[in-house]
C-alpha cells in the first residue's frame, strides 16, 4: 500500500508547492511531464509548433490554478493530461473552424470527425504510456515487430499463457480508447476526463 501511496503523496506535496509559488516545484513538474503534454498535444493537432503553444499554456495554466487540481480525483498526471486534450481540442476545433469559415474544404460533421479520431489516437498514446511496463513490452512485440504470443513469450521470458494475458490486458486496455468518444480517459482518470470537450 505504501508503493501506492508515494506517487499520490508526490501529488500533494507539489501541488502545495505550486500553490506556495515555487518556481523550482513548476521546473520540476515541467521535466516530468513535458514529455507527455507535448506528445498528447501534437497527437491532436499534428502541428509542433501548436504543440509547443499547448505545452506553454498548460505549464501556464497549472502555475496559475494549481487549487484546481484535487488529488482525492486522481493523479497529477492524469488531470495535466486532462488539461492538454482539452486545450488541444479547443485549438483543433478553434483552426479547423475559422477555416470553414474562410472558405476552406470541408464541413461541421468532418470536423467533428477528425476531433473525434484525434482524440481518440491522443487517448490511446496516453494508455500505452500509462500501463504497466510488461503490458507495453508485450504490446509492442506484436504490434511492432509482428511477433505472435508465443514468440513474444519468448522474447520477454515468460510463460505463453503469461504472454497472452498480458496481450489481452493490453488490447483491453487500449480498446478503451475508442469507447470515451472525444476524451483520452485513462484507468482511474476522475469522470470529468471521460466527457466531451
Amino acid at each position: 500500500m505504501a508503493k501506492r501511496d508515494a506517487p499520490l503523496r508526490w501529488d500533494r506535496k507539489m501541488q502545495q508547492r505550486l500553490a506556495r509559488g515555487e518556481a523550482a516545484a513548476l521546473g520540476e513538474l515541467y521535466d516530468r511531464f513535458a514529455s507527455l503534454v507535448h506528445g498528447l498535444a501534437h497527437r491532436v493537432l499534428d502541428d509542433e509548433r501548436a504543440a509547443d503553444r499547448i505545452t506553454r499554456d498548460v505549464f501556464a495554466h497549472v502555475w496559475e490554478h494549481p487549487d484546481a487540481y484535487d488529488p482525492r480525483q486522481g493523479p497529477l498526471r492524469t488531470w495535466i493530461a486532462t488539461l492538454t486534450h482539452r486545450f488541444a481540442v479547443q485549438r483543433l476545433r478553434a483552426t479547423e473552424t475559422a477555416a470553414l469559415v474562410r472558405g476552406g474544404p470541408g464541413t461541421a460533421e468532418e470536423l467533428e470527425t477528425k476531433v473525434r479520431h484525434a482524440s481518440v489516437a491522443a487517448r490511446a498514446d496516453y494508455i500505452v504510456q500509462s500501463m504497466p511496463a510488461p503490458l507495453r513490452a508485450a504490446l509492442e512485440l506484436a504490434y511492432f515487430q509482428r511477433r505472435d504470443y508465443r514468440q513474444t513469450a519468448a522474447d520477454l521470458g515468460v510463460t505463453e499463457d503469461e504472454a497472452r494475458r498480458r496481450l489481452r490486458l493490453g488490447l483491453q486496455l487500449l480498446s478503451t480508447a475508442r469507447d470515451a468518444g472525444t476524451a483520452p480517459h485513462p484507468p482511474g482518470a476522475p469522470p470529468e476526463y471521460g466527457g466531451a470537450a
